[in-house]
């Protein structure tokens, strides 16, 4: 055990007071020795007299009245609530461990699962309150596609409530796109979409000539790539010189432009021939 030093003044008064001697001068500072006891010192008074400690309560009434309040806050149900996006990351997390816990049971055969028309990203953005990404919504989304491939004669009770949670409120099989009519004048208008990118192409009969935003693709698109993907479905049918294409565009880049035009004059070019369908897939269109 290890003892502590003090000073030498305090050890002096230690010893002048446990000594049962009486004192000498050599315990007491110089200046005591010099000082005559004052009158006042061996006299009783009323001030003298000591201050008792309040009464103890021991019920604890007064006690606990007298304890600061803390401002306690609430502890939440997830710890996902300190992040950006708690309501997403729990219905992610729910997914994750519904698709781990049916994960072995018997899927259908690819495409042959049942066509189910999911909420939107807009739909889901409104559902939770939270502006969540749509490369974050797509997770949810395979973790649905997944489930949905159960077998449904094996699917359980909560993987269906789950499903109906998240699925919209229409029949997609009723759904059909709006059909594309020739005018009077024997021209098909249809409209493509790439990323921003918007084309609105009538395509009419005519001798091969191509006009977007009333300039020749040349002028349009400097790539040579671009200029291909825009006339490519006249050229995978092998149409070029037997149909004339008005095309307007606008929004995004050149590349965007282009293949929104290659999708629009797709969709025009079936109203004249609808037997170029396989050939228009053969070409990825």
């Amino acid at each position: 055990m290890k003892v502590g030093r003090l000073p030498a003044s305090l050890v002096r008064s230690a010893q002048c007071c446990c000594s049962a001697r009486p004192k000498t001068p050599q315990c007491l500072p110089r200046h005591r020795l010099l000082q005559r006891p004052s009158p006042k010192s061996f006299s009783s008074s009323a001030r003298a007299t000591a201050i008792a400690a309040p009464e103890i309560d021991f019920d604890g009434e007064n006690e606990l009245e007298k304890i600061p309040r803390i401002n306690a806050r609430l502890v939440p149900e997830s710890p996902s609530y300190f992040t950006g996006s708690p309501q997403f990351i729990d219905n992610l997390l729910s997914l994750q461990a519904l698709l781990r816990k049916h994960e072995t049971l018997p899927v259908l055969p690819p495409g042959q699962a049942p066509r189910v028309a999911w909420r939107t990203l807009v739909d889901y953005r409104n559902l939770v309150g939270e502006s969540v990404k749509a490369a974050k919504y797509q997770k949810i989304i395979r973790i649905l596609q997944r489930l949905n491939q159960i077998h449904p004669s094996l699917m359980p009770n909560d993987v269906k409530a789950v499903l109906n949670h998240y699925k919209r409120e229409i029949n997609p099989q009723l759904n059909s796109p709006r059909p594309i009519l020739m005018d009077k004048f024997g021209r098909a208008l249809a409209v493509g979409r790439r990323k921003s990118s918007v084309a609105r192409a009538w395509v009419v009969e005519g001798t091969g000539e191509v006009l977007v935003n009333g300039k020749t693709l040349v002028e349009v698109f400097g790539r040579v790539h671009d200029r291909e993907s825009a006339i490519w479905a006249l050229k995978a049918t092998d149409r070029v010189d037997k149909y004339n294409v008005w095309a307007l565009v606008e929004g995004g880049g050149t590349t965007g432009q282009a293949e929104a035009l290659t999708l629009a004059i797709a969709k025009a070019l079936l109203v004249h021939e609808p037997l170029l369908k396989p050939a228009l897939r053969r070409g990825k269109l």
